[in-house]
């Protein structure tokens, strides 16, 4: 890294750009990964006095997506600012050195930032007949990423292909294409972004994490942050309202879809698909896939396109329900669990009057007589006696007539 601290307030003031916007582009990134309020000064203060990171950006079998994504960053300003001044050392697609003087400044670099510089790979790796299937400067892909990343300071796999080998790894993956992980077992401190393309935002909040602390953050089982693969897409999605209700578009173009009905029964993978698009969107914040109309992909998961294929057709199973369940089936499923429901209130209100019958009965029952009244009062409690048996009869007519072979029950809930 450049030998240099004031790196970044010279870039804020070529910007015309304030130390307290940069802290409260601080604050945004504290907020992607739920610290305190407090850490954004911490992470400023951090950054700022921190070298000036050097980039190492690999391209293999890839489409520049990811790269395309990296130079569009506009939200916030100081992204910009942050992405703009990263020293990058090496950048085939944007770099104006080519040939022989681009492959000199990458060996340059691995050798005088050995272990300092930050390495971001885009596109899978083939390693299939000694990776014959990507070279640059007569070199494979696989002996380039194993140099690069093994003396890096930390490695991010930056797009689907490069973290899982996205859709060159495809069946019948004639190239034998791999992701990071596998093609490059030692390389150092390995972050994922998938996605296709990753979005710019989780980079630009990843480096400034790891300028300041050092580290990467805390990730999940596929080495993906949780701060922007935490929570399915079907989570966050602003249509999850309708597939809790049924409501669903049921073609392109209907009036379902015109009024923003939830996309499941037309491919959406939301619900098995880990991102934050709903949250960071596209496009500096306009839109994202599924807020103008098109189902989710999955492309932010290993395997998405032999997994999520076809992609217009919904997935057989439903989360929440048993594997096999159709979506078209919920609606019954909803009807019969309401119409059980009212069916057991009925039994239980008719079992609870019964009973409260039964013991007005009982509390309307005359107490046996002391034995000096036995003799007078035994006429009047034969009379009373009959007089009960008939307000009885005339009470338990009132009741619904059990079936004689299934008695109502005696619930003890209520005694």
């Amino acid at each position: 890294m450049t030998k240099r601290t004031d790196w970044l307030n010279e870039a804020l003031l070529e910007r015309g750009l304030s130390r307290r916007d940069f802290v409260g582009f601080c604050a945004t990134v504290a907020t992607y990964f739920a610290l305190p309020s407090a850490a954004a000064q911490e992470m400023a203060a951090a950054v700022e006095k921190t070298l000036k990171p050097s980039l190492v950006w690999l391209e293999f079998q890839d489409c520049a997506g990811n790269s395309e994504s990296f130079l569009r960053a506009s939200r916030p300003t100081v992204a910009e600012v942050i992405l703009d001044t990263i020293s990058v050392d090496y950048h085939e697609t944007i770099m104006a050195a080519a040939g022989h003087q681009a492959e000199a400044a990458l060996a340059s670099t691995i050798k005088e930032k050995k272990g300092q510089y930050i390495a971001v790979v885009e596109g899978s790796i083939p390693a299939k007949d000694g990776g014959i299937y990507c070279t640059i400067g007569g070199r494979s892909a696989l002996q380039i990423a194993r140099e690069v990343c093994e003396n890096a300071a930390a490695t991010v796999a930056i797009g689907t292909c490069a973290a899982f080998g996205g859709l060159p790894a495809a069946a019948p993956n004639p190239t034998g294409a791999l992701g990071v992980s596998e093609a490059v077992p030692k390389a150092k401190n390995l972050i994922n972004l998938s996605a296709c393309p990753a979005n710019v935002e989780n980079l630009t909040a990843l480096l400034v994490y790891y300028l300041a602390f050092k580290r990467w953050p805390p990730v999940d089982g596929l080495r993906r942050p949780l701060f922007a693969y935490g929570k399915s897409i079907h989570d966050n999605c602003e249509r999850r309202a309708h597939f809790d209700a049924g409501q669903y578009v049921e073609q392109w173009g209907d009036e379902a879809h015109r009024v923003g009905y939830c996309l499941y029964k037309m491919g959406c993978k939301g619900p098995v698909t880990y991102q934050n698009c709903p949250v960071v969107r596209w496009n500096e914040a306009t839109n994202w896939p599924i807020g103008c109309g098109h189902p989710c992909i999955g492309c932010a998961e290993p395997a998405f396109w032999d997994r999520m294929t076809p992609f217009y057709t919904h997935l057989p199973g439903i989360p929440g329900f048993g594997v096999g369940d159709r979506v078209d089936d919920i609606g019954l499923l909803a009807t019969a669990a309401v119409a059980t429901t009212f069916g057991a209130h009925g039994v239980i209100s008719a079992t609870r009057l019964a009973r409260e019958r039964r013991a007005a009965r009982a509390a309307a029952k005359p107490r046996a007589p002391a034995k000096a009244e036995k003799q007078s009062a035994a006429a009047s409690a034969d009379t009373k006696e009959t007089d009960s048996r008939a307000r009885d009869d005339d009470a338990t007519s009132d009741l619904p007539e059990a079936p004689r072979s299934t008695p109502v029950p005696d619930s003890g809930g209520d005694k």
